[in-house]
């Protein structure tokens, strides 16, 4: 079988009746690329992708999205996935929809999402970053044996390397990378949400190998702008990510997204449950 294109992995088919259909494949997996791809679960920046989808597509929703909240519930499997959009409270200025996606026997993600649309008003971005820019950097895919299946949809450029497994001991343990697609399309709503969880827990940095696994339990995202073609015509963003807590058995994490003219695009914050280690 042809593997799966991001386009086809972000595609929803209606049914008519209220219920969107997703396919999850394997190609977009958590698991390793050491491992076999069934060892994990749907990427969760898929799921958060196809979430807001469903609201946008099932809902007809036309306004830019505001910001999303997403519970994962349990790990989907690589199979047929239904999404459920309901409309909890539209306006002419805001609009608030939840949505409920998963297969029958297995609810996997609940979110809710606030759509808007701009005006006009106060301006204050007090968010800047001058990063390296992308096009003076080379490619630095992860690393087969340690980076996830999901990967492989995602071109990755470090600005000071991917400072895996220490390299931040005793530092702020924080990490800046370029990101886009793939299919290099422009940077889109969907896109956009994707690439706010690709890359792996910015803990990495700070800890010796080997990784201390975690499971996404929410993520929170605020898209701070409207996106449209011109935004990023390449697909280029630039995400810094920093590791605001990792205790009892948590961690959570922060991200900011800017596009290629230095405009912020985005914030993310992520809770992640650690996996037990053996001592």
């Amino acid at each position: 079988m042809t593997e799966q294109t991001l386009a086809e992995a972000l595609s929803l088919t209606d049914d008519g009746a209220g219920a969107l259909t997703a396919r999850l494949t394997g190609g977009f997996s958590n698991a390793p690329q050491s491992a076999p791809q069934a060892r994990g679960a749907p990427f969760g920046g898929l799921m958060a992708a196809l979430a807001a989808g469903a609201m946008r597509q099932g809902l007809g929703i036309e306004a830019p999205l505001q910001s999303l909240t997403v519970q994962y519930l349990a790990a989907a499997r690589f199979e047929d996935a239904v999404f459920r959009p309901v409309m909890d409270r539209g306006g002419r200025n805001v609009a608030y929809a939840s949505v409920t996606g998963g297969q029958v026997d297995r609810p996997a993600i609940q979110a809710l999402g606030t759509f808007g649309r701009d005006v006009a008003g106060p301006v204050l971005t007090p968010l800047s970053a001058s990063p390296t820019p992308v096009e003076d950097l080379d490619p630095t895919p992860l690393d087969p044996g340690f980076g996830p299946w999901f990967t492989r949809h995602i071109d990755h450029r470090f600005v000071a390397g991917p400072k895996l497994f220490g390299e931040n001991a005793g530092r702020t343990p924080e990490l800046g990378c370029w990101m886009r697609t793939i299919d290099a399309a422009p940077l889109d709503e969907a896109r956009l949400l994707f690439l706010l969880d690709g890359l792996y827990p910015t803990y990495f940095t700070a800890f010796p190998a080997p990784p201390i696994i975690s499971a996404s339990v929410d993520l929170r995202a605020d898209l701070l702008g409207e996106l449209n073609p011109e935004t990023s015509p390449e697909g280029w963003a630039y995400f810094h990510f920093t590791s605001r807590d990792v205790g009892g058995g948590w961690a959570v994490e922060d991200g900011v997204a800017w596009s290629p003219d230095g405009r912020p695009l985005a914030l993310v914050r992520q809770r992640r449950k650690l996996m037990p280690t053996r001592g």
